[in-house]
């Protein structure tokens, strides 16, 4: 794409919100929804309030800005903010999720029923190698940096498609934030804490009810301490990670969603820079802990799922 064009006026402006945005907005109207319904249980109702009344000004304020001069360079400011916003959407999770009780006793079993172990607590335990260690935070730490990699590519390569890819991507995030409130599972990283290392090491999953309520400690992170990109991991970690959002796993599910998008594109460089990060990711996140395996399983089965309806929303609305 020549820079010039990323500055010339579009003669056909889009007048209203985009598709993407209308799905943020029907997010927000659930939340608020479910606020109104759980209002006297939630731990910072008023925060959750200014924090959405900020995100409506933000989104009206850059769809002015786009107003004002309809270009592609403030149509991607449109789509960054929301991707940037990812941010804050990610742990008010947390907030609904806290309030009802904990289903990680009901997923380590299924873990165990299946591989007659817990790999999340096994994985690190037999691999310990620094350089492995490396390569699984390097995994875990691509996450972001893929989203925009693809994100870009479609902006700068295939722009007359670049708001369908957008809406896939970020409306596949608020389809798993509703099953993260929903669905209030934690991850080895709280449950095996909460529940005691032992316990879980002789097959042995408690029910802890609504503990995460009032508590959100977590194991150290698994490696190579002194990695670089350990410290990436657990800076990340300590910055906006919550006892939430393990089944299935986003992460698993949304770089699948990613690599179906280069698929689409028809790009093997692309498809081919992805791929490694895509399936050190998918070791990464049992790992370091953050998910059960089955967690994996369930990011693969819904990232199809959600593709293909969004896939086929986005030919009818985008």
């Amino acid at each position: 794409m020549a820079i010039k064009k990323i500055f010339e006026i579009e003669k056909k402006p889009r007048k209203g919100l985009l598709a993407v945005e209308w799905v943020i907005m029907a997010y927000l109207a659930f939340t608020l929804l479910l606020m109104l319904i759980t209002y006297t249980k939630l731990q910072n109702p008023e925060a959750m309030l200014w924090g959405r009344a900020r995100f409506v000004a933000t989104t009206l304020a850059v769809w002015g800005a786009y107003r004002l001069v309809p270009c592609r360079l403030t149509m991607f400011c449109r789509v960054g903010v929301q991707l940037a916003l990812l941010s804050w959407w990610y742990p008010d999770t947390y907030e609904f999720n806290r309030m009802f009780q904990n289903l990680d006793h009901v997923f380590a079993g299924y873990e165990q029923q299946l591989f007659h172990c817990q790999p999340a607590l096994l994985f690190s335990q037999k691999v310990t190698n620094g350089v492995f260690s490396e390569l699984m935070h390097l995994g875990y730490a691509s996450y972001y940096p893929l989203i925009a990699l693809v994100t870009l590519y479609y902006f700068f390569y295939r722009y007359q498609e670049f708001s369908r890819a957008t809406f896939i991507i970020l409306a596949s995030f608020f389809i798993y934030y509703v099953i993260f409130i929903l669905l209030p599972v934690a991850g080895p990283q709280y449950y095996y804490l909460a529940a005691g290392v032992d316990q879980i090491a002789q097959g042995h999953f408690p029910h802890i009810g609504d503990y995460f309520a009032t508590h959100d400690e977590s194991l150290p992170i698994p490696g190579w301490k002194d990695g670089f990109f350990y410290q990436c991991v657990a800076s990340a970690h300590a910055a906006g990670e919550r006892p939430t959002a393990a089944f299935p796993s986003s992460h698993v599910g949304i770089t699948t969603i990613l690599l179906f998008l280069a698929w689409h594109a028809r790009n093997r460089k692309l498809l081919y820079t992805l791929l490694p990060f895509y399936v050190l990711m998918c070791f990464a996140t049992v790992y370091i802990q953050a998910h059960y395996a089955v967690d994996v399983i369930g990011g693969w089965i819904s990232a199809v799922l959600i593709y293909a309806v969004l896939l086929f929303l986005s030919k009818k609305f985008v």
